[in-house]
């Protein structure tokens, strides 16, 4: 796996850089913004671990510049920039997870090893998108799992259908509000959380939360149910 380390902290980006090396990944190293922004476009690595404050262009507009030309490049912030605003932010535009500094590099590499292995939500065809044993037939609208055919209502459908475009990344509540119910403020309403309940049931009646995870504070992601 090639990893792009966007860090313009000398001491920091050498000890990732090592740490990666030793377990076995290619590792290129950019020390300033504009440099970062150059090699993500190029769309030619695994993943990138990237700092929101650097020099010249910060690695929030980093991320917004590679999704506005297609560039799909799992993006893991690697930052001090701790608030709740922050990471919901940083999530916001762009970025698939979100780790603190400090922080203890068995949970980069983790964090780093998961995004490397999501797979891809959307299938050839582009007709199916497919989350482990559960699958949605995009023409059709319908929803199975183990072959089990699930009646959804339209606005759950388009609410699943996100979640599994984004399969294995958190999504914040105003991204769904924007996404999936074109609303771009907050309604100050409870219907995300009423959603995301009546889905959760009727994906997994016996096990609710098995497939749409809750990450505190910030939003859900879905995981692939075996």
């Amino acid at each position: 796996m090639k990893i792009l380390l966007v860090e313009d902290d000398a001491q920091t980006a050498s000890h990732v850089s090592r740490g990666m090396v030793n377990e076995g990944y290619e590792v290129d190293v950019a020390a300033t913004g504009p440099d970062g922004l150059t090699r993500a476009l190029e769309g030619a690595h695994d993943v990138i671990i990237l700092d929101r404050m650097l020099p010249g262009v910060d690695g929030l507009s980093i991320v917004k510049s590679m999704r506005a030309v297609g560039v799909r490049t799992p993006v893991l912030y690697l930052t001090a920039m701790s608030g709740i605003n922050d990471r919901v932010e940083g999530l916001e535009g762009g970025a698939d997870d979100y780790l603190i500094k400090p922080f203890a590099f068995v949970e980069l590499l983790a964090r780093v090893r998961a995004l490397g292995r999501r797979p891809p939500a959307q299938t050839d065809d582009q007709t199916h998108l497919v989350a482990g044993s559960l699958k949605i037939d995009l023409i059709k609208r319908t929803v199975k799992r183990d072959g089990r055919e699930i009646d959804l209502l339209p606005q759950e459908f388009k609410l699943l259908e996100y979640l599994m475009r984004n399969q294995g990344r958190t999504v914040t509540r105003m991204m769904l509000l924007g996404n999936v119910w074109d609303m771009h403020f907050d309604p100050r309403t409870n219907v995300v959380e009423s959603h995301i309940s009546r889905l959760r049931a009727r994906l997994s009646p016996h096990d609710p939360k098995d497939i749409i995870q809750t990450v505190r504070n910030v939003g859900y992601v879905l995981r692939a149910p075996r």
